[in-house]
């Protein structure tokens, strides 16, 4: 079972017969890997450009004609936006003031709502982390039921959900770590229907013996790099546990891949297989490793990572599916966000915006003669109905909201959009509310909206190819 209100979530999980849906859950998808939001607003505006095109093509519109107009009204809406932009990055303090208002506004619409400016001030402190870079896979979101959302918290350091091995130390300071994957039971017989035939009881345990010493200098040729703690993807049995707790070192077992995966990034070792040459093997280093309790678990925390941007935002909550909407919310945030570093321009939502770009649409249409005008002004009209849904969505009477607005940006208040909070809502300047949005994320929206739209105005008609067949040799 899935809980969720994520626009990519619900289409990519939908299944779909037609080709024209198709197109618009991919450009859904691209939106979600490219910015991280805007998912539901993408596939809503090319469905509306579509809606406004069929009218046209009913009146006879040729489509290439509604395509020529559709790609004037687009450059005009895009060169609206980018006037409307801001840039605060100059500015330390007004640039963080942005990318919290980004936060609190990508988080208001989810099921983080409630707790929006909790999660906004951990989304931008992890963000931030990262210096510059959009590699999310410095921040790790860790998941454990029980409590309430509000208990969720950031640790500055790397979480890893598993535990130490048994008598050995549950601390560990200056770690040397080799990040294996490999096998740490006996070295099993790669031939498949392989059996041992033995004579006496003394055969079998000469045999076990010989496992063992196997195993012994494995163990020996790990030791020989000067570690002080061992962790390995697959599991590690009771007899070179032993041997490590004897050693002195810490072992941990059964890292799953992404666990693994992410540890070698931020100690800044490398994952390895073979332990014949250890001046080629690059180890990871932390300052601390400690076991920490999470609720009623134990976990690994591992304290002054090689990446210093490394960083684990624990989420709890009261179920399974709440935790996995809530991860996928504040996965959308930061990802909206550490675009927003890369470029830190914004512009203002709550329909602000997409009224500004119509209005510069409808502006161009003026200039524009013959069939394409009305091609123009259909795209206003699309652009129009964004602000129009975000009304009927918070059942307030979305006509007359929308037609306040219009005549409020047409009277030059061009910081002026939707105030859903207040009874039956109403129009006020959204910089001063902080509804912001991310300028990348509304250009991307509009541009693949309009390509999409474009894409299958072109197609005259959809064949359906045979299944492939294999064929016989």
């Amino acid at each position: 079972m899935m809980v969720t209100n994520d626009g990519a979530t619900i289409l990519k999980s939908i299944a779909l017969d037609n080709a024209a849906a198709k197109v618009l859950v991919n450009i859904s998808k691209v939106q979600d890997d490219e910015v991280g939001d805007g998912t539901t607003s993408v596939a809503v505006l090319a469905a509306e450009l579509l809606r406004e095109a069929e009218k046209l093509v009913d009146k006879k519109i040729h489509p290439q004609t509604i395509i020529e107009g559709y790609r004037i009204a687009s450059h005009a809406a895009l060169q609206a936006l980018e006037h409307s932009a801001v840039d605060h990055s100059k500015n330390p303090e007004a640039f963080k003031k942005d990318l919290l208002a980004i936060a609190r506004t990508t988080l208001s619409s989810k099921v983080l709502a409630q707790d929006r400016d909790l999660f906004a001030q951990l989304a931008v402190e992890a963000v931030l982390r990262l210096k510059g870079s959009s590699d999310l896979s410095h921040i790790q979101i860790i998941k454990k039921a029980g409590g309430k959302l509000s208990d969720s918290y950031l640790d500055e350091g790397f979480i890893l959900d598993k535990k130490i091995g048994v008598n050995q130390p549950k601390r560990l300071e200056k770690a040397k770590i080799l990040v294996a994957n490999t096998s740490m039971d006996t070295d099993k017989v790669k031939i498949f229907g392989a059996r041992f035939q033995v004579s006496s009881t003394s055969k079998l345990a000469e045999l076990e013996r010989a496992e063992k010493e196997k195993m012994k200098a494995k163990v020996e040729k790990i030791k020989a790099h000067g570690i002080n703690c061992f962790i390995n993807r697959q599991l590690i049995y009771n007899w070179p546990e032993q041997l490590f707790t004897d050693a002195g070192i810490m072992s941990i077992e059964h890292a799953d891949f992404d666990g693994i995966e992410r540890l070698a990034l931020v100690t800044g070792g490398e994952i390895t297989s073979t332990f014949d040459h250890p001046d080629q093997v690059k180890l990871g280093h932390c300052d601390l490793i400690e076991e920490v309790i999470i609720g009623e678990d134990t976990l690994i925390r591992f304290s002054g990572v090689a990446a210093g941007q490394a960083c684990t935002i624990v989420l709890r909550g009261a179920t399974d599916q709440l935790l996995d909407e809530a991860e996928r919310s504040l996965h959308d945030a930061l990802a909206v966000l550490s675009q927003t570093v890369k470029e830190p321009r914004t512009t203002l939502g709550g329909g602000c915006a997409e009224m500004l770009m119509a209005k510069a649409v409808e502006g161009a249409a003026t200039r524009v003669e013959g069939k394409r005008q009305i091609a123009v002004s259909s795209f206003a009209t699309a652009l129009r109905q964004l602000p129009t849904i975000l009304a009927d969505n918070a059942g307030l009477d979305s006509s007359d909201l929308v037609a306040r607005l219009r005549k409020a940006i047409y009277d030059g208040m061009s910081t002026y959009g939707l105030d859903l909070m207040v009874p039956g809502g109403g129009i006020a300047d959204m910089r001063d509310l902080g509804v912001i949005e991310s300028y990348k994320l509304k250009k991307a929206v509009v541009s693949s909206a309009s390509e999409a739209a474009e894409l299958l105005l072109r197609v005259d008609n959809i064949i359906r190819a045979a299944p492939r067949r294999r064929e016989r040799h």
